[in-house]
């Protein structure tokens, strides 16, 4: 009988607690909207010079 009770207990705790969904979040809240900033004209080039480090060579790593 008093186990019941323990769990009767416990079952109405958790009802209160997690009994209901949770309020409604709506969209207008989850996004947010920024402006792009200027595009940088230098950010797309292509640099010869740099671009060997950008990938990864078995054959330089052994030095071969």
């Amino acid at each position: 009988m008093e186990s019941d009770n323990i769990l009767d207990g416990a079952a109405a705790a958790r009802n209160a607690r997690f009994g209901k969904l949770p309020e409604r979040i709506r969209y207008e809240d989850m996004v947010e909207e920024r402006a792009a900033g200027p595009k940088d004209p230098t950010g797309d080039s292509h640099s010869p010079e740099g671009s060997w480090t950008s990938f990864s060579c078995l054959a330089a790593d052994l030095g071969l």
